[in-house]
């Protein structure tokens, strides 16, 4: 279940995982520029996280959700639409940044076009 889109992300969403349980989330918190990432939930994010479920799903009761994983998307810059993946050279190394899901889908017709660039890479 998709709501709607908040700037960065796609909204707190509802997902089943292999198990059949429902999976809440993501939810954006923008990282300062430089700030090194903190793989944790932030307990304060939890009164805001629970809005955005209870707006699909109104009787959810409180502490009814269990902290599970924080992680970090990459953003190539802030803009709506969101800036899509790209490719940079630098020498002999190709890196590939900014893939996000829709990325992850298309990840056949990626991997062309990095075995192209790569056949192209310059010799060192």
């Amino acid at each position: 279940m998709y709501p709607v889109p908040e700037d960065g992300g796609l909204g707190v969403h509802m997902t089943l995982d292999l198990a059949g349980r429902a999976r809440f989330g993501p939810d954006v918190e923008w990282l300062p520029a430089g700030a090194a990432p903190v793989f944790a939930v932030d307990a304060a994010r939890a009164a805001p996280f629970y809005a955005a479920v209870r707006t699909y799903w109104p009787g959810l009761p409180d502490g009814g959700l269990v902290p599970d994983y924080a992680g970090v998307r990459p953003k190539l810059v802030v803009e709506n639409p969101p800036a899509d993946f790209t490719f940079v050279r630098d020498g002999s190394a190709l890196h590939v940044l900014g893939i996000e899901s829709p990325g992850l889908t298309a990840s056949l017709a990626l991997a062309d076009e990095i075995a192209d660039a790569a056949l192209a890479a310059p010799s060192v």
